[in-house]
C-alpha cells in the first residue's frame, strides 16, 4: 500500500474528514498524536461537541481500509494516542526527504548524482499537496510542504548551474520564478542563468521586476547578495561565467544539533510561531530568542524545532552550549563561542584569528551567502550573544535564555509558558505508559504539584516509569508534601530545586535578597507596595528589582503590578529565605496591610471612622487612594491576602490580626461584593488569636462580629451561639459596652424568630447599659431595636417615639447607616398604619442614604419594603420591579431572608394581577426559604399559599 500527501490523498471509500485525519497522521509519521491534538487540527479553536466522536469514527474508517489492504498494523493506538509507521517506500513524503538527504550528501562529491536525486524527489510531487482535504491545519502544512519543495528547486537550480547547465534549467527556473515572483533565490538562479545564456538584459529585467514587487507588496529591499549579482552582471563581470559555486569547495553540510527527544509533546503554538518568522526570500537573518524560567523547556524546544527546520537551511546545522547557567560551568566567551562555530562551518584551525572581532568579522563572512540553521543554548544576556550574529544572511539563529533578551533589536521573542494541562498529560503518558490511563485523577494531581512545569514533569514520570511497584497515587501522595517536594522532583544528574539554586545564584544581592523575603510572603501574589514593606526599600526601588526578577523569570506576573511565583518556586524561596529576621520583615507587612485597610475604609465610610482602631502609619511607602472606588478596588485585589496574613501566627501579633479583622468588617459585611466564606476564615483567625492570648475584650468583639455574618447569611443558631459566648466573655471582664453589643445582637435574633419579649428583654438591657456609660451610638441603636419591635407589637405611639428619638440621635452623630436603618424601621411602621405612601417615601430616602454611604448589603431589605408598600397602594405591577432587585442584590450577597421575602412579595403581586403560574412559583420558593431558616414567616406564607393559590 501506498501514502501519499504530495499531491491528493487517497484512502478509498472514505469521507473527506477521515482523509483529514489520515493526512495529519502522515505528516507526524512515527510520532504518536493525541485525540485532543487531532481535534485541534481538525477544527482549530473551536470544535464541535461530536469531534471526539468524528475522530474515533476516522480511526476507525482508516483501520478498516487498512485492514482491506493487509496493513492494518501500521496505524497503532498508544495510551497517549495514535501513531502511524509506514514501511520503507510506502510513503511519498518520506521518500522525497530521503532522496533530497541523498543529494546533499553528495552534493559537494558528486553533483550531477546529487541532481539526480534532487529530480527523483521532485517527481514525487503531483499536484498541490495534501490535495481533497479540508481540515484547520490544512493550509499551514501545506504552505511548509510547499517551502520544502521549493528549497528542493533551488538546491536543484545550484546543481544544474554549478555543472553548466544553464541553457536546460532557464524556462523551468522562469516557470517557478513566474509562480513565485516573491522569492529572490529562484530570481537569483534565473538571472544567472540567463547571463550565462547570453541574454543579459532578460537577467536585469527579472531583477527589476523582483525589486519593484518587494517594495509594492513588501515594503523591503532586495538582499546584498542579490544586489551584488545585479551589479555583477552589469558590468559583465568574467567571474560569472566561469563561476563553479563555492559551496563544492567547503567540507560536505552537517548537523551538530544534539538529540532531539522522542516523547517531545506540544508546544504546537511555539513551534508554528517560530516556523511562521523565517525569512521569506533567504536574504535576510532570522534571530528567535526563546525565554523562560529554569525547567521550561527552553532547549528542548530549540533543539525539536531546529530539526522540523533543517531541510530549510541546506548549508548546516550548528549548535553551541554558552552555559550560562550549567552549574560548575562558567559562561563560554564570545571568542571561544566562535573558534567552535566556525569549526563547525569547516574553517581550518588556522585561517581563525585570534581576536574577538576578527573572529566575528570572519563568522559574518562566512555566513553572508549560506543559509545555516545556528542554536545559541544558554545565554545569559544579550551581550553575552552579541558578537555571534550574522550580517546579512539567509540563516536561522534560535537563541535560548533564563533572561528576556530585551535589548536585542529585531529579533523574535517567544517567552515560554508552562505547559498546558493537556500536552502535560500527554508528555507524562508517553515517559510512565499504560500505568496512567488507570489513574487520570492522580495523574491530574501530580501534574498540578509538577506545577505543569516539564523537567518536574519529566522527572516525576521518569522516576514512576523506574518504580513499577509504586502508583500514581502513591507518588500524589510524596509530592503533596511542601516541605519534601522539591527533594522528590531530583535525580543524581539533575533536579528542579539544582536547576533554581543555579538562577538564583545568578541574581546580584539585592534581587537574591527580595527573592528570599517574598518567599515569607503568606499570601498568593504581591504588589510593590507590600514588596517595599516587606523589604523596607523605597517604592521605586523595589520596582526596578521586581521588574529584574521577571525578566529573569524568577516571578511570574499574570495582571499588570502584581507579582507571583509559580509554585514550585515559592517553595524554593521559602527554602532559602535566610535569617534575616523574617519577623521583623513580616511585622512591616503586616503593619502595612493593616494601615492600608484602614485608610482604604476610612475613604469607604468616613462615617464609620470613629468605630474602628486606629492604626499608626508604618514607615513603608503608603498607598494612596483616588476615591472610594479605587479603595474598594483595593480590598477586593488583596482579600487574600489579608486573610492569609492574618492567620500568619507570631507572639506579637494578634492584637494586629483583631485590628485587621474590624478594619475590613465594614468592607466584607457591607459591600456588595462580600465574601462571606471569606470573613468567616477572617474572623475566626482572628477569634483563635485573642483565645491564645486571653484577650476577652477582643474575643468578645470577634464573637459578636461573626455573630452579624451569621446573621446575614440566615445562620441563626451560629448567631445564637456566638451572641452567647460574647456576652460571657464581656461579663467576665465588666465590659458595659460589649454586654450591650451582644445584647443587641441576641435581641436581633429574638426578634427575627418573632420571640418578642426575649427581644425587649435584651434590648431594654442594653439600653440601660448603654445609657450607663454615655454610649450614645449604641443608645441609637438600642432605640431603633426596640421602635422596630414596638412595630411588630401593634404599639405604634411608642414605636414612632423611640424610632425618631434614634434618628435625631444619629443625626446629631453623624452616622448615616443608622438614619437609614431608621427611615426603613419608619416605613415598616408607616406600612402597619396602613400610610402607604409615607412608608414608600421612608423606603425611598432609606435606599438613598444606603447607596450614598456604599452599604448596599442594607439594600434588599429597604427594596421589598418599598415593593410591599407599593403594593399595598394596590400598585401590584410596579412592585414588582423592586422585588426583582432586591432578589438579584441578596442572591448576591447570600442574604437568604431578604431572597424569601422578595420571593413572597413577587408572589402576592403575581397573584394579584391573577398569575397564578408565577404565584405559585415564587410562593414555593419563598416558603422553602423560609422554612430553612426557621421563621415565623413560613407559617404565614403556608397559610397564604394554602388558601389563596392551591385552593
Amino acid at each position: 500500500m501506498r501514502f501519499t500527501v504530495l499531491g491528493p490523498v487517497d484512502l478509498p471509500k472514505a469521507a473527506p474528514r477521515h482523509r483529514a485525519v489520515l493526512a495529519y497522521l502522515l505528516l507526524h509519521a512515527g510520532t504518536v498524536i493525541s485525540a485532543e491534538r487531532l481535534i485541534g487540527a481538525m477544527w482549530g479553536a473551536a470544535p464541535p461537541d461530536s469531534a471526539r466522536t468524528q475522530i474515533h469514527a476516522a480511526i476507525a474508517a482508516i483501520r478498516r481500509v487498512l485492514r482491506s489492504s493487509g496493513a492494518e498494523h501500521l496505524l497503532e493506538t498508544r495510551s497517549a494516542g495514535y501513531v502511524i509507521r509506514p514501511e520503507p517506500g510506502q510513503l511519498d513524503l518520506e521518500a522525497f526527504t530521503g532522496q533530497v538527504t541523498a543529494a546533499q550528501a553528495q552534493a559537494a562529491t558528486a553533483p550531477e548524482l546529487a541532481a539526480q536525486h534532487i529530480r527523483a524527489a521532485l517527481a514525487m510531487w503531483r499536484g498541490q499537496p495534501l490535495g481533497g482535504v479540508n481540515a484547520a491545519y490544512v493550509a499551514e502544512a501545506r504552505q511548509r510542504l510547499e517551502e520544502r519543495r521549493l528549497s528542493a528547486v533551488e538546491r536543484l537550480a545550484e546543481l544544474e548551474l554549478s555543472l553548466g547547465r544553464h541553457h536546460e534549467i532557464v524556462h523551468e527556473l522562469a516557470a517557478h520564478a513566474s509562480a513565485h515572483p516573491l522569492r529572490e533565490g529562484l530570481a537569483r538562479h534565473l538571472m544567472l542563468a540567463l547571463h550565462r545564456a547570453g541574454r543579459q538584459a532578460d537577467a536585469l529585467a527579472v531583477a527589476r521586476s523582483l525589486r519593484e514587487r518587494l517594495v509594492e507588496e513588501k515594503g523591503l529591499d532586495p538582499s546584498r547578495a542579490f544586489l551584488t549579482l545585479e551589479q555583477a552582471i552589469l558590468r559583465d563581470d568574467p567571474s560569472l561565467q566561469t563561476e563553479v559555486d563555492v559551496r563544492h569547495d567547503r567540507p560536505q553540510p552537517a548537523s551538530f544539533l544534539p538529540y532531539d527527544t522522542p516523547d517531545f509533546a506540544g508546544r504546537d503554538l511555539e513551534l508554528d510561531r517560530l516556523a511562521s518568522s523565517l525569512s521569506a526570500d533567504g536574504g535576510l537573518v532570522t534571530i528567535s530568542a526563546i525565554d523562560g524560567m529554569a525547567g521550561i523547556g527552553k532547549t528542548t524546544l530549540a533543539i525539536h524545532a531546529a530539526h522540523r527546520l533543517a531541510d530549510h537551511y541546506p548549508d548546516g546545522q550548528l549548535f553551541i552550549d554558552l552555559h550560562a547557567h550549567t552549574a560548575g560551568r562558567a559562561p563560554i566567551k564570545a571568542e571561544a563561542a566562535l573558534e567552535g562555530l566556525l569549526r563547525q562551518l569547516g574553517v581550518p584551525a588556522e585561517r581563525i584569528p585570534a581576536s574577538l572581532g576578527e573572529r566575528a568579522a570572519l563568522w559574518r563572512t562566512e555566513l553572508a551567502d549560506r543559509r545555516v540553521l545556528v542554536v545559541l543554548d544558554n545565554a545569559a544576556d544579550t551581550e553575552h550573544v552579541r558578537p555571534l550574529l550574522p550580517g546579512v544572511s539567509g540563516s536561522l539563529i534560535l537563541i535560548t535564555s533564563r533572561r528576556r533578551l530585551t535589548d536585542l533589536d529585531g529579533a523574535h521573542a517567544l517567552s515560554l509558558e508552562l505547559l498546558p494541562a493537556v500536552d502535560a498529560v500527554n508528555l507524562f503518558g508517553t515517559i510512565v505508559g499504560q500505568r496512567t490511563e488507570a489513574e487520570p485523577d492522580a495523574v491530574l494531581e501530580v501534574l498540578q504539584l509538577c506545577g505543569f512545569l516539564p523537567l518536574a514533569v519529566r522527572i516525576a514520570a521518569a522516576r514512576l516509569h523506574h518504580r513499577p511497584q509504586w502508583t500514581v497515587g502513591y507518588l500524589a501522595g510524596r509530592l503533596r508534601d511542601h516541605s519534601r517536594r522539591l527533594a522528590e522532583l531530583s535525580t543524581s544528574e539533575r533536579g528542579v530545586a539544582a536547576a533554581f539554586t543555579l538562577s538564583h545564584q545568578q541574581l546580584d544581592p539585592h534581587q537574591q535578597r527580595l527573592f528570599r523575603l517574598l518567599g515569607l510572603h503568606p499570601g498568593t501574589d504581591i504588589d510593590a507596595h507590600a514588596a517595599a514593606a516587606l523589604a523596607d526599600l523605597p517604592l521605586d526601588r523595589v520596582e526596578a528589582i521586581l521588574e529584574d526578577l521577571l525578566d529573569a523569570h524568577m516571578l511570574l506576573q499574570h495582571e499588570p503590578g502584581r507579582y507571583t511565583f509559580h509554585d514550585l518556586l515559592r517553595d524554593h524561596a521559602r527554602t532559602t529565605a535566610d535569617a534575616e529576621d523574617p519577623a521583623d520583615a513580616l511585622a512591616r507587612l503586616f503593619g502595612h496591610y493593616a494601615y492600608t485597610a484602614s485608610t482604604a475604609l476610612d475613604r469607604l465610610f468616613p462615617n464609620e471612622r470613629q468605630t474602628r482602631p486606629r492604626t499608626p502609619q508604618p514607615d513603608s511607602p503608603a498607598v494612596h487612594f483616588r476615591d472610594a472606588a479605587d479603595a474598594r478596588a483595593w480590598l477586593e485585589t488583596e482579600r487574600a491576602n489579608l486573610i492569609a496574613t492574618s492567620a500568619h501566627t507570631d507572639p506579637g501579633w494578634p492584637s494586629r490580626a483583631n485590628e485587621l479583622a474590624t478594619n475590613v468588617y465594614l468592607h466584607l459585611y457591607r459591600n456588595v461584593q462580600a465574601r462571606h466564606e471569606d470573613a468567616i476564615t477572617l474572623y475566626t483567625q482572628a477569634l483563635q488569636a485573642s483565645r491564645r492570648t486571653d484577650d476577652k475584650a477582643s474575643e468578645g468583639r470577634m464573637l459578636i462580629l461573626l455573630g452579624w455574618i451569621h446573621w446575614q447569611h440566615g445562620e441563626y443558631q451560629m448567631v445564637r451561639e456566638h451572641g452567647r459566648l460574647a456576652l460571657q466573655a464581656y461579663q467576665e471582664i465588666g465590659h458595659r459596652r460589649g454586654e450591650a453589643g451582644a445584647l443587641n445582637l441576641l435581641g436581633r435574633l429574638s426578634w427575627r424568630q418573632a420571640d418578642y419579649p426575649q427581644a425587649r428583654q435584651h434590648y431594654d438591657l442594653a439600653l440601660d447599659l448603654c445609657r450607663e456609660i454615655a454610649e450614645r451610638r449604641g443608645e441609637a441603636a438600642c432605640l431603633t431595636n426596640l421602635g422596630s419591635l414596638y412595630s411588630r407589637l401593634h404599639e405604634h405611639e411608642r414605636a414612632s417615639d423611640h424610632l425618631h428619638r434614634a434618628l435625631d440621635l444619629y443625626r446629631e452623630l453623624g452616622i448615616g447607616s443608622g438614619e437609614g436603618a431608621v427611615l426603613a424601621g419608619l416605613g415598616e411602621l408607616s406600612t402597619r398604619h396602613a400610610d402607604h405612601p409615607g412608608a414608600c417615601a421612608y423606603y425611598r430616602k432609606a435606599l438613598d442614604v444606603y447607596r450614598e454611604l456604599g452599604f448596599r448589603a442594607f439594600e434588599p431589605s429597604a427594596l421589598n419594603g418599598l415593593g410591599h408598600a407599593v403594593r399595598a397602594m394596590g400598585e401590584p405591577a410596579r412592585a414588582i420591579p423592586h422585588h426583582d432587585a432586591a432578589l438579584a442584590l441578596a442572591t448576591e450577597l447570600g442574604d437568604r431572608f431578604e431572597q424569601a421575602e422578595a420571593h413572597n412579595g413577587l408572589a402576592r403581586a403575581q397573584y394579584t394581577l391573577g398569575r397564578l403560574g408565577p404565584a405559585r412559583d415564587h410562593g414555593k420558593r419563598s416558603l422553602a426559604l423560609y422554612s430553612g431558616l426557621d421563621v415565623p414567616e413560613a407559617d404565614t406564607l403556608r397559610t397564604y399559599l394554602d388558601t389563596l393559590i392551591f385552593a
